[in-house]
């Protein structure tokens, strides 16, 4: 009989975590328990990815009728239903969350729902109180987002907040230039919410191919999206009475100086109130909502890590090796706990390697080069590989690339333009890195990310026959590159 409770202890139902307990339980006979405090799924099935995806297609149907009319078709204009949408949206994350508890439960996985930390090297305690031995410890408590340290920032809502709203608001003001921003930008403007979007940057979505970057941020301006670069937040507070009359005159805005009043009646300290913000710019305006994307953090705080000796990074990640053990043997972190590369796949990745290493003694270290990803904004963005930056630091590169209207907007009489890039190296010929700016470019990154990953040639790609009429046909018909660097 084991001296311990569990084989594994699994601390977070996310998708890694769920992965990595019903696959120890189901294929390697482990005694596996979990603990999730929240809802089963995580960030990506519960609050990040899927409820985005929906809010995504969502918002991509306020072209349809204006396009179907263009193409002939006699349809009329509808208002967007929040609150049907949102009910629909819940049905579905219950059933996913049902999904997880079952697998679960088919695996022969306990499960607990109950706040888990660490006592000690082999001890996990519940917010229950309970306490359980395990011969090994899988940390797999994902992230959160984060407010900036800025009075008054707990006025504004956070990636988690947007899909519980009671009612969509009529102007938001979105803070940051990351995915999440960009892609909520897109979303809610979609949905016919007023948009403007302020980042500290020159430019949005840092650490992407430049190319890409600026055509997606044209593409969001000419959408409608109110886009101020090099701008920050210095102060917000619940909007006063002045502060609504003057918006109301529209003596203040982003665009215009603030208006000054020394009279300042409160109108409410609710947090779905109306909010007044004042920019880096010396500009403000009043916003019925203020939307943070400003970074996240790991899911660490209060679990009892550190003082056993588990080493924490600056932000409060954990400090893993090439198999996931930290510093303690018997513990193994996966996820974006460990800040590695944030995507559901490779904690899912990770969660099957850490199976492989512990309980089937094959040990399995978790590729994290050439990850194909997409950014969900309108245009789509889809990407693997180096950045046409990064490629030309590391050696003489070719770079071929195309940017063009394609026909399925261009007939229905839309300006949208679409890229397909190709990074090249000079001596290899090897495809370095792919990017793709365009509707469903998450789709054909997947594809294009397996010919990057094996390593093709430019030579391979244009002995490949294109798709004709098809958007994907240009990544195999540029003979001749742009630029050399």
């Amino acid at each position: 009989m084991s001296e311990f409770d569990y084989d594994l202890f699994v601390i977070g139902g996310g998708s890694g975590g769920v992965r990595a307990a019903r696959v120890a339980a189901g294929e390697a006979g482990a005694k596996v328990a979990l603990a999730e405090e929240d809802r089963y799924g995580g960030t990506c099935v519960i609050r990040g990815c899927v409820p985005k995806k929906l809010m995504v297609f969502a918002s991509e149907y306020a072209d349809v009728v204006e396009d179907a009319r263009n193409y002939g078709w006699d349809l009329k204009e509808g208002a967007f239903d929040w609150a049907g949408f949102k009910d629909r949206l819940n049905t579905e994350l219950d059933r996913l969350e049902g999904v997880y508890r079952t697998l679960l439960k088919n695996s022969g996985v306990a499960s607990f729902d109950a706040r888990a930390k660490v006592k000690d090297a082999h001890t996990v305690e519940l917010s229950t109180g309970e306490t359980f031995t395990a011969k090994h410890i899988l940390v797999a408590t994902g992230g959160r987002p984060v407010r900036p340290d800025l009075p008054n920032a707990d006025l504004g809502i956070v990636s988690d907040d947007i899909f519980h709203l009671p009612k969509l608001p009529k102007s938001i003001l979105i803070v940051g230039g990351g995915y999440i921003a960009c892609e909520f930008a897109c979303i809610l403007n979609g949905l016919g919410v007023e948009v403007t979007q302020i980042y500290r940057g020159a430019q949005i979505l840092r650490g992407f191919d430049e190319e890409a970057r600026g055509l997606i941020a044209d593409s969001m301006k000419e959408r409608g999206i109110d886009l101020h670069l090099g701008t920050d937040i210095v102060e917000m507070r619940c909007a006063t009475e002045d502060d609504l009359a003057g918006h109301a005159e529209g003596r203040i805005s982003m665009g215009t100086p603030m208006h000054e009043d020394a009279a300042l009646h409160p109108v409410s300290d609710k947090r779905d109130g109306p909010i007044w913000v004042k920019a880096t710019n010396g500009r403000s305006r009043v916003f019925d909502a203020v939307f943070f994307a400003t970074g996240r953090a790991p899911n660490t705080v209060d679990m009892g890590l550190e003082e056993l000796g588990v080493k924490l990074g600056r932000k409060g990640e954990v400090i893993v090796d090439d198999y996931s053990q930290t510093a303690v043997p018997s513990i193994y972190a996966i996820g974006d706990v460990t800040d590695r590369v944030n995507l559901t796949p490779v904690a899912i990745r990770e969660g099957m390697a850490f199976v492989e290493t512990v309980f089937k003694g094959n040990p399995t270290k978790v590729d994290h080069d050439l990850i194909p990803s997409a950014v969900f904004t309108q245009p789509e963005f889809g990407t693997v590989g180096l950045s046409e930056e990064e490629a030309r630091e590391q050696e003489p590169v070719e770079i071929y690339s195309t940017s063009f209207r394609p026909m399925q907007t261009a007939f229905a009489g839309r300006s949208d333009r679409v890229m397909m890039k190709l990074v090249v190296s000079k001596a290899t010929r090897k495809v370095l890195g792919c990017h793709i700016v365009a509707p469903n470019a998450g789709e054909m990154i997947q594809l294009a990310g397996i010919a990057v990953k094996m390593g093709a040639t430019k030579e391979d790609f244009d002995r490949t026959v294109a798709v004709h009429p098809t958007m994907s046909e240009e990544i195999v018909t540029m003979r001749k590159p742009v630029r050399t660097a």
